[in-house]
């Protein structure tokens, strides 16, 4: 139980398809920040990490780290994979968080339910960063979790730029040779249909929305706020 868990958030400016959106504003901050000050509350975590390039581009994500006291690591620009490994080799993780800079809305509390469950199991690799193997998770709420091993053999073995470039895809593509887990979402918010990560333009206008609506409210706020809010829009789901 004394294995030491460093969470790592993966954040570049040069995002494919839609560049800069880790400085993107947000009811007056960053969308970044807002990752940040979520993970930060996650109870599990030893250390929280921003992985980052060597661009200067993205030095502006470095000095925002900086300013709320995050760690930062500087690595590849597109080999994931390796930015990953380095990070975790120099803050000494026994077991790696994986989460993207584009969930602005993580729950805390979910982060920790995966940990836990990852310290108590014998998997390589366990997730509810999404609505995998039917846990029912709304898409962007959780995170990814492996230990260090797992992550230095992906290191070692995967040469594809497809499997460099995303840390995961060579697990999911080849299941037989690691043991994967999930948990089931909490009833109350067993939402798959609700998608809460930003890559286009529509999807932060949606997140600013929902931002715009709660935050005032509570800063702190809850995947069941979001879902009363999503529901009040769009009409109540069954799930």
């Amino acid at each position: 139980m004394g294995r030491r868990v460093v969470a790592i958030i993966q954040a570049r400016m040069g995002s494919k398809r839609l560049p800069g959106k880790s400085m993107a504003d947000i009811a007056g901050r960053p969308l970044l920040w807002h990752v940040l000050d979520r993970v930060t509350r996650s109870r599990q975590s030893d250390e929280v990490v921003l992985a980052t390039t060597k661009k200067k581009e993205d030095d502006v994500l470095v000095d925002l780290a900086k300013k709320i006291k995050v760690s930062v690591f500087r690595g590849s620009e597109n080999d994931l994979v390796d930015r990953y490994y380095q990070a975790a080799r120099k803050f000494m993780a026994d077991i790696v968080v994986r989460i993207p800079a584009d969930n602005a809305c993580l729950e805390p509390t979910e982060i920790d339910r995966i940990i836990e469950y990852h310290r108590n199991s014998n998997n390589d690799f366990s997730s509810n960063i999404q609505n995998i193997d039917g846990n029912g998770y709304p898409d962007g709420l959780g995170a990814e979790v492996f230990s260090f091993n797992t992550l230095e053999k992906l290191w070692q073995i995967t040469t594809e730029p497809r499997h460099r470039e995303h840390v995961s895809n060579y697990i999911f593509e080849n299941r037989d040779k690691f043991v994967i887990g999930t948990i089931p979402c909490p009833a109350e918010f067993r939402r798959p249909d609700i998608k809460l990560d930003v890559n286009t333009e529509e999807e932060l206008k949606f997140i600013r929305a929902l931002y715009e609506y709660l935050y005032p409210k509570n800063q702190h706020f809850h995947i069941t706020d979001i879902i009363e809010w999503y529901d009040s829009i769009h009409g109540k789901a069954k799930y």
